[in-house]
């Protein structure tokens, strides 16, 4: 069958399980009818929550007599691959002495496995956010973006999720999306194949003595931290 992936079939059977569908072939002609043909995983990882009450809804516009909230956010889980991820989760890491007291940068990184650098804006399953200065480089946090299935504007609420940070490292973001990264005060990064985190964030750091015109003037951006990496002291 061409109209859907291996990957998708095995993500809407388990989705129809978690909703606990009587007919799961219905409810994948209804993803069908919603996301077009072919079904893909991309396609299914754009889902929101909204999208899946007009799935669940039909026709008719009513949504099912034993509709339940967390089923359907479960059910979304395994349609965004979350359920897919053979790797665990990172720890999150505690800062190196060496870096103690020492100016940084906040980097976001788009991933759906463990450290790997291998997400797209709009679909991965997290942002492991990373503290990096020349000193050293730790996974501060991870935030899932789970929060965002119910914002009227996923991108923005995207954005807004990372806000605090200086970079975003991606695997692909559209044009739309990127710049509201951009007004969020974040510089987005592609990284259109796959690495290690480490990998990608080791090259950052050997750039910051000598920084090239686009992360220079991000480093402007932040005044004090822009200053500290010039050997300049700031009060």
């Amino acid at each position: 069958m061409t109209s859907i992936s291996k990957g998708a079939a095995r993500r809407l059977a388990n989705a129809a399980r978690a909703l606990s569908e009587d007919d799961p072939a219905i409810f994948v002609v209804a993803v069908g009818s919603y996301v077009g043909l072919p079904i893909t995983e991309e396609k299914l990882q754009s889902l929101s929550v909204e999208d899946m009450n007009k799935i669940l809804s039909g026709d008719d516009g009513d949504l099912p007599e034993n509709y339940n909230k967390a089923l359907v956010k479960s059910a979304l889980c395994y349609l965004w691959g979350e359920q897919d991820s053979l790797q665990p989760l990172p720890d999150i890491e505690a800062e190196p002495v060496a870096m103690q007291g020492k100016p940084s940068l906040q980097v976001a990184i788009a991933s759906n496995n463990a450290q790997l650098l291998d997400g797209h804006f709009g679909s991965c399953l997290r942002f492991l956010i990373y503290r990096v200065s020349k000193e050293g480089a730790y996974l501060a946090a991870i935030r899932d973006i789970a929060a965002t299935a119910e914002a009227a504007d996923r991108n923005e609420a995207r954005a807004d999720l990372i806000k605090d940070c200086q970079l975003l490292y991606v695997q692909s973001i559209g044009g739309p999306a990127a710049a509201k990264v951009v007004r969020a005060g974040v510089h987005p990064i592609k990284f259109p194949t796959p690495e290690e985190a480490h990998t990608a964030l080791a090259k950052l750091q050997q750039n910051l003595d000598n920084p090239p015109p686009w992360l220079a003037r991000v480093l402007g951006a932040e005044s004090s931290v822009s200053q500290r990496f010039s050997g300049e002291n700031v009060e």
